[in-house]
C-alpha cells in the first residue's frame, strides 16, 4: 500500500460498527448540482462557479511533536483528496466532485487517493436499473446513459464512506476555499466516534464570521440543525465577501474546538477574475442589487462591498509566472501576492484529550494547552514536507496533519499569510524576525475606512485570540535585502509556547525561505 494512500486511509470498518451502522439504516446522501438558477449550464456543462466538498465528521489521532499520540473529535476529507494531499483547500467544481471513482477508495485501487478528487462513495441510483423508463427521475439527463449525470442525484455508497470516514480526523480540517458570487455546496456525513462508542455525537458546520444569508445553514444547533450519526446533511453558502474565515464544530464548543474539530475557508475576490481593463465595479453592484448580498456601504463601517479606489485592473504575471492574485478588491494591487498559506493556530491540552478518549468528564475549569500548534504540527515539524504520523488500530500509517507551515517566497515575490485562531483557551503571539509582516486585512475585512484610505499597517508580531483571523503579506521583493537561500522565522516570542508539553523545544514557529522561484502547485522551491 502506497504512503500517500495511507495519507488519507481510515479504519477499515470493525464488524460491531457494520452492525450499529448497517447500511438500510443509513441516510449518507451528497448534493452538488451541476447547475442552479444563479448558475446555469455553460453551454451544456456544470457552471464552474458551483463548488461542492464532502467532510466526514468523527474522531482520529494526531502525533504532536514530541512523539504523543494525541486523540481527536475531528473531521476528515471525503472528497478531493489529491488535492489535500499537496497542501490544497478540497473544494472542487461540480464537474470534478460528481465524478465516479474507478474503485472503492481506500479498499481498491491502491493508488486512488493521489489520482481521484470526486466524491468519495457517489454511485448511480439503483433506480436507475430498475425503472428504465426513468419516469420518477428529474433532471432526465438523469436517465441518459451518454450524460455524465446519468443516475448521479447524489446516492452514495455507505461501504465506501465508512471505510475512508472512520477514525481519518484531521488536524487541522479540511481546506475550503470558493470565489466571490460562487455557490458553496458542503456536504458532513456523521460516522461516529469509534473510539467512543458510548457517545452519540451529532456535528455541525459554522462558518465563524461568515455573513451566512440563512441562519438554517449556520451550524447552530439552537437555530438550525445538527446531524446524527449515520446522517448527513448539505450545507448551502453564497459567497459575497473576500476574506479569510474558520470554521468549527457548534457542537459544546469549547469541547469539539479544544478536541480539534476546526479548520479553515476562505474566499479570493472578484479582481482576480476581472480581465485587463475591466470594470471592477460591476460585481459590486450585481452584489448591492441582491438582497442576500446587498448592504448600505454608506454608513455601514464595515460594508461588504466597499467601492474600490480605481474602476478597472491591471494584471500581470507574478513571480512564478502565473496570473497575480490579490487577496482583496483592493482597485490598486496592494493586496497582490506570489504564494499563500493558510495557517491555522491552535493549541492542545494533552490531558483533556486524554480524559476526551475515556469514560470520564472533561474537566473544562483546568483547561491549560501545553502543545502550541501551526496547522495541527510544532517546530520542527512544521517544516517537513512528510508529516510525522499515526499507527492506526488496523496497523496502517495515518497522516493525519496534512499541512506544513514552510513558507517558501520566489525570489523579490510576496508571500500572503491566511491567519486564523479558534483556540479555546490561549492568546498567541506571532513574530516575525528579518521580514517585516504587513496586515492587509482583519476579522475578513479589508483595512481600508470609510472613505477609502489604505489602513495597513506594519508590524513585527500580531496577536490573535479565539475566532479572530489576519492577512498579512511577507513582502520580499527587495532582492539586496533578502537575497536567494536566506532564511528567516516565524515564532512565538511568548517562550512557553515553544514547547511540546514538557520539552523545551517546538511549539510555534516554522521557518521562511527565499528561493529562485515557487512551484505553484507544490509551493516548493525549485
Amino acid at each position: 500500500m502506497s504512503r500517500m494512500n495511507r495519507f488519507y486511509r481510515g479504519l477499515l470498518v470493525l464488524p460491531f460498527m457494520l452492525l450499529a451502522l448497517p447500511a438500510a439504516a443509513q441516510s449518507f446522501r451528497v448534493q452538488c448540482p451541476n447547475a442552479t438558477t444563479l448558475h446555469p449550464l455553460v453551454n451544456g456543462l456544470p457552471d464552474p462557479a458551483i463548488k461542492c466538498q464532502q467532510i466526514s465528521g468523527g474522531d482520529g489521532f494526531a502525533t504532536m511533536g514530541d512523539g504523543t499520540q494525541t486523540y481527536l473529535f475531528a473531521f476528515g476529507p471525503l472528497s478531493g483528496l489529491v488535492d489535500m494531499v499537496h497542501g490544497l483547500p478540497g473544494t472542487e467544481p461540480a464537474s470534478i466532485f460528481n465524478t465516479l471513482a474507478p474503485t472503492d477508495p481506500g479498499v481498491g485501487d491502491p493508488t486512488l487517493a493521489t489520482t481521484f478528487n470526486g466524491a468519495v462513495g457517489l454511485s448511480r441510483d439503483p433506480e436507475v436499473a430498475t425503472n428504465p423508463d426513468c419516469s420518477l427521475a428529474s433532471p432526465p439527463s438523469f436517465c441518459n446513459p451518454s450524460s455524465p449525470d446519468y443516475g448521479l442525484d447524489g446516492h452514495v455508497d455507505p461501504r465506501a464512506i465508512m471505510d475512508v470516514g472512520v477514525l481519518n480526523g484531521n488536524m487541522p480540517a479540511p481546506t475550503m476555499a470558493i470565489n466571490e458570487d460562487d455557490e458553496f455546496f458542503l456536504t458532513l456525513t456523521n460516522v461516529g466516534m469509534i473510539m467512543r462508542p458510548d457517545l452519540f455525537e451529532q456535528h455541525t458546520v459554522h462558518f465563524h464570521g461568515y455573513p451566512n444569508a440563512s441562519s438554517f445553514y449556520d451550524g447552530v444547533p439552537d437555530a438550525s440543525v445538527a446531524i446524527n450519526i449515520g446522517g448527513s446533511f448539505t450545507y448551502y453558502y453564497l459567497a459575497p465577501d473576500a476574506g479569510t474565515y474558520m470554521w468549527h464544530c457548534h457542537i459544546t464548543p469549547p469541547e469539539h474546538l479544544q478536541m480539534g474539530m476546526v479548520g479553515q475557508v476562505y474566499v479570493r475576490p472578484r479582481q482576480n477574475r476581472v480581465p485587463a481593463g475591466g470594470s471592477l465595479r460591476a460585481g459590486l453592484v450585481a452584489q448591492q442589487t441582491d438582497l442576500r448580498t446587498a448592504s448600505n456601504c454608506a454608513t455601514d463601517i464595515l460594508c461588504s462591498a466597499p467601492v474600490p479606489p480605481a474602476n478597472t485592473v491591471t494584471h500581470a504575471n507574478n513571480k512564478s509566472n502565473t496570473p497575480t492574485l490579490y487577496a482583496y478588491n483592493d482597485g490598486d494591487g496592494s493586496t497582490a501576492y506570489d504564494v499563500e498559506y493558510p495557517i491555522q493556530i491552535h493549541g492542545f491540552d494533552p490531558n483533556f484529550h486524554f480524559v476526551g478518549m475515556t469514560f470520564n468528564p472533561e474537566p473544562f475549569t483546568d483547561m491549560k494547552d501545553k502543545y502550541f500548534l501551526l496547522n495541527g504540527r510544532s517546530y520542527p515539524d512544521t517544516i517537513n514536507a512528510a508529516p510525522m504520523h499515526t499507527q492506526a488500530a488496523d496497523g496502517t500509517e495515518h497522516y493525519s496533519q496534512p499541512l506544513a507551515t514552510l513558507i517558501n517566497i520566489p525570489a523579490g515575490g510576496r508571500a500572503l499569510l491566511r491567519f486564523s485562531d479558534l483556540d479555546a483557551q490561549e492568546m498567541q503571539t506571532l513574530a516575525s524576525a528579518g521580514i517585516p509582516m504587513r496586515v492587509i486585512g482583519y476579522n475578513a475585512k479589508l483595512l481600508r475606512d470609510m472613505d477609502g484610505n489604505n489602513m495597513a499597517y506594519d508590524t513585527n508580531s500580531i496577536t490573535l485570540g479565539g475566532g479572530e483571523s489576519l492577512d498579512v503579506i511577507l513582502d520580499a521583493s527587495d532582492t539586496t535585502r533578502y537575497p536567494v537561500g536566506s532564511t528567516y522565522y516565524l515564532y512565538s516570542p511568548n517562550l512557553d509556547h515553544l514547547s511540546n508539553d514538557a520539552e523545551n523545544f517546538g511549539g510555534l514557529m516554522t521557518e521562511v525561505h527565499i528561493c529562485n522561484a515557487v512551484d505553484p502547485a507544490t509551493k516548493a522551491c525549485s
